[in-house]
């Protein structure tokens, strides 16, 4: 239960989502992450970085090696996402003609 409070935090998996591509600086994460403001999104790295999920580098905010194995192991729920919002844009909902 510990992991879901901690992802199902406002902004945490997707902080963990933009890390998983490549290093970013503070900005260029405030950038990708639309609009979370400064304060929220310091708070957010602050937390993950205590749960260490997330690290400071030369290059910026990166995930840990544990942080990736998490994104890894979320794989299967994206793709099951993906199927998911495909079929509610190509059936109709109940009731509707």
């Amino acid at each position: 239960m510990a992991t879901f409070d901690l992802l199902g935090q406002k902004w945490n998996m997707r902080i963990l989502w933009q890390l998983s591509k490549n290093p970013m600086s503070f900005r260029q994460l405030q950038q990708a992450c639309g609009q979370v403001a400064p304060s929220m999104l310091n708070t957010r790295i602050k937390q993950l970085k205590e749960a260490q999920l997330v690290l400071t580098t030369d290059a910026g905010y990166e995930l840990t090696q544990i942080a990736q194995e998490l994104v890894k192991a979320l794989d299967p729920l994206r793709d099951w996402s993906q199927q998911w919002a495909e079929l509610l844009q190509i059936e109709p909902a109940k009731g509707t003609d």
